[in-house]
């Protein structure tokens, strides 16, 4: 069995914990097993915020919080150590380098900077920043497929939010287009 675990961190505000719902719910969307658990701090926007999924083709072994992540989405550079104490040797990275400050050690790590803001900019909102980068996670990875995510985003979002599940497929879009495909190895074909 394949498990692999995608934290995905930021602060408040970045849809750190949208994002961590919409790739758990494409992988169930493709058959596979999906746990998710999200956590943020006391502010809601501007605090650490982080989320772990993990992703399996059977029943999940792995708790919710792992000690250890195959890959990570970082969308902000404050409250990622943690997440860069996770990340073992191999782990796929996707930095949003529009707002990214901090210097990452790359070494030993395979890592994609995405302009995430700024494309999401372009898209028409700031706001799908986190779409983004689940875009261009799911080409660099092929954890999950582009249909499944666009499926999920309508899944997600609440009733109320329903008119933003275009803007938020076309971020998803953007962000697969920016991103190379299959440059790091697929989700299945790595050892755990």
């Amino acid at each position: 069995m394949v498990e692999r675990e995608l934290m995905i961190t930021g602060i408040g505000g970045q849809g750190v914990q949208l994002a961590s719902l919409v790739v758990a719910r494409a992988a169930i969307i493709e058959g596979r097993e999906a746990q998710l658990f999200g956590s943020y701090g006391g502010m809601m926007r501007g605090g650490n915020t982080e989320s772990t999924v993990v992703v399996g083709d059977g029943p999940i072994e792995a708790p919710s919080t792992v000690g250890e992540t195959w890959s990570a989405i970082l969308m902000h550079h404050d409250y990622v150590e943690p997440t860069l104490f996770r990340l073992r040797p191999g782990s796929v990275v996707l930095v949003n380098s529009t707002v990214y400050e901090a210097a990452i050690d790359r070494t030993g790590y395979i890592a994609l900077d995405v302009p995430a803001a700024d494309i999401a900019v372009e898209v028409g909102n700031i706001m799908t920043a986190s779409m983004v980068m689940v875009g261009a996670y799911a080409a660099f990875t092929g954890l999950v497929g582009l249909p499944a995510l666009r499926q999920a985003v309508a899944d997600s979002l609440p009733s109320y939010r329903q008119k933003h599940v275009e803007l938020n497929v076309k971020a998803l879009e953007a962000g697969f287009g920016a991103a190379p495909e299959n440059v790091a190895p697929a989700w299945a074909s790595v050892a755990a």
